[in-house]
């Protein structure tokens, strides 16, 4: 009886063993609800409001769906022993509880749209433009006129709109799902897990030249700009190429350089910065973030600094506060007109062709006037005349 017992022990220990271990895994986490919870916004205040989550193996899917699960970036509760914190107004209070936060999940990649990071080189121009998922009437005017991917003067033209998420439930889905389907049909999407907003646009510029520098290395020259603005790539492409000793690999940020511009100390501003987000009164010189030129070298530049230099409310003085900090400095182009093109005079056509032609960016043309515009400036009977009331 004895014998027969131990016999039989090993078996009852070894399905003792197998039903513990069944109860302990179906207690655990699924990480695929949570995954699925974190992108749908449900994590923490930070996931719903667009600032970060952090996959720490750095993982870079292409794919809905193949995501791993990803780590929230938490509070950083010391922000509120900050002096004068309290009476922050909310949106300022949390984008400094969460401004140490640089990473978040990309929805939608495109690793192979430089060709590969070992021959990126071959893009002379990447056109990069800040986009929201709503705004699909521009992304698809601008695929059909200057943003169009193409070969000018032998050189390639490439393009990506940079976006975040907007909307939430199912608003956010099927906003999601627009992406998903523009970025399968026309391979030119990449999409973050943050929600679209003016605090997260130097978030925006953050992400994105951390996938440059991991997909796109070797760009040569890039355009950073607005979905709302006129570009003539064409033009872009032939200034790029008649810059003597410079084929991407040396210092270029050009733009319509703002100069003597200061932090706007009142509560009640949409650009509003307390002492606590910069002390200094005044900003160091910046290009409009409506549209700027810089090289691949450059680029390379910024996304070192950005490492350590604390996210800023507006991503066009964070960049200048990244070239400052790199003892770097932009530069000015009569071309650049962020500001818009301004015709001191009202007995003139202010979208007349002829005032455009010339210029390397607009601010500010909607779908119809880019349709329009891209077919006058490129017409071979074009017949212009120089106005001396044309303002730089």
């Amino acid at each position: 009886m004895e014998q027969r017992i131990w016999r039989v022990l090993p078996f009852l220990l070894l399905i003792v063993l197998c039903v513990a271990i069944l109860l302990i895994y179906q207690h655990l986490p699924s990480h695929s609800n949570l995954s699925t919870k974190a992108l749908r916004g449900d994590v923490s205040w930070h996931a719903r409001a667009g600032l970060h989550t952090e996959d720490p193996a750095g993982h870079r899917g292409s794919a809905r769906g193949s995501r791993p699960f990803w780590t929230a970036c938490l509070r950083n509760m010391s922000m509120a022993n900050m002096a004068g914190f309290s009476d922050l107004p909310e949106r300022l209070q949390n984008f400094l509880y969460y401004q140490h936060c640089k990473h978040f999940p990309l929805l939608l990649d495109l690793p192979g749209k430089c060709g590969g990071p070992d021959r990126s080189s071959g893009v002379f121009l990447l056109l990069v433009i800040k986009s929201q998922p709503v705004n699909y009437e521009r992304r698809e005017a601008l695929r059909q006129t200057w943003a169009k991917e193409r070969q000018h003067h032998g050189a390639w033209i490439r393009t990506l709109f940079i976006s975040g998420t907007t909307g939430a439930g199912l608003e956010k889905l099927r906003m999601n799902k627009l992406m998903e389907m523009e970025h399968r049909k026309h391979g030119d999407i990449l999409q973050w897990d943050f929600e679209e907003g003016h605090l997260n646009l130097t978030l925006k510029q953050v992400l994105f030249l951390e996938w440059l520098d991991n997909s796109c290395p070797h760009v040569r020259f890039l355009l950073n700009g607005d979905d709302d603005v006129f570009a003539h790539t064409d033009n872009m492409v032939e200034y790029l190429q008649s810059l003597r000793g410079n084929d991407g690999s040396r210092q270029l940020f050009v733009g319509k350089i703002i100069t003597n511009d200061y932090p706007i100390r009142d509560p009640s501003s949409k650009y509003f910065i307390p002492v606590q987000m910069q002390q200094k009164e005044s900003y160091p010189l910046y290009c409009s973030g409506g549209g700027f030129l810089l090289s691949g070298h450059t680029a390379q530049v910024l996304y070192n600094m950005s490492k350590t230099l604390p996210l800023f409310p507006m991503d066009d003085v964070y960049l200048g506060m990244c070239l400052a900090q790199a003892e770097l400095k932009p530069s000015r182009h009569t071309g650049m007109r962020t500001l818009g093109v301004h015709i001191p005079a009202l007995d003139v056509d202010i979208l007349d062709p002829c005032y455009y032609k010339d210029l390397l960016i607009v601010h500010q043309l909607m779908p119809l006037q880019n349709y329009v515009m891209w077919d006058q400036v490129h017409d071979p009977g074009l017949k212009c005349w120089k106005d001396p009331r044309l303002s730089s």
